[in-house]
């Protein structure tokens, strides 16, 4: 018996909900892409085209672009909170994976360069709370003998100084720019590594 195609009134509920969580998770991995290459300032239209999807399906998911941004750092810094908080983190450890990750990733350079160059004024919410979680992560190690602890501001002018050195067009440059300003600022820093072993560029979507 033939079967008739099953009409749009009649497929499972959750059929939307699963377009809407592709378009989300599409949106993220493009802008991970553009931001990594471009930074902050890359439009939201190259976003959208990159994903294949309307302007329009961005904004229903992300309403600006500290939403955008902030879905697609977050996990950079959440990476950084976690090898943190492993056993047997120390802050050179630490150091080693924030450095991994401002090697590939433009966008989370520019909110590092931006917050420790100015102090946390003058710059986004959403850049500052990102940047405050890093330093947090970072402090939890930080001796108080630590070069990086003289004043208040070391730890995060340190950490812009090194942000502003990250450039060149391939990433073993970058790092090799990178653990050059660690190493001019007298800092050790430990293996330039991902958290939990993720070594193919940007950690996979969940």
């Amino acid at each position: 018996m033939t079967q008739r195609p099953v009409s749009d009134e009649r497929r499972p509920a959750n059929d939307g909900r699963r377009v809407s969580a592709r378009n989300r998770a599409a949106l993220i991995a493009a802008a991970r892409e553009i931001y990594a290459e471009c930074g902050l300032d890359a439009p939201l239209s190259a976003i959208a085209r990159r994903a294949g999807v309307g302007q329009g399906v961005l904004y229903r998911h992300f309403p600006d672009r500290a939403a955008v941004a902030t879905a697609v750092l977050d996990e950079n810094v959440g990476r950084i909170e976690r090898a943190a908080a492993a056993p047997g983190a120390d802050i050179a450890s630490v150091l080693g994976v924030l450095t991994w990750h401002q090697t590939r990733s433009a966008a989370l350079i520019n909110i590092l360069h931006a917050d420790g160059a100015a102090g946390g004024s003058g710059i986004p919410a959403y850049a500052s709370a990102l940047s405050g979680r890093v330093e947090r992560a970072l402090r939890a190690h930080l001796p108080d003998d630590h070069r990086l602890a003289a004043t208040k501001d070391d730890l995060m002018i340190a950490v812009a100084m090194v942000s502003g050195a990250v450039t060149g067009p391939t990433r073993e440059l970058r790092e090799h720019r990178a653990l050059a300003a660690w190493r001019l600022l007298g800092v050790e820093v430990g293996p330039v590594r991902p958290f939990d072993g993720e070594e193919g560029g940007q950690p996979p979507l969940d």
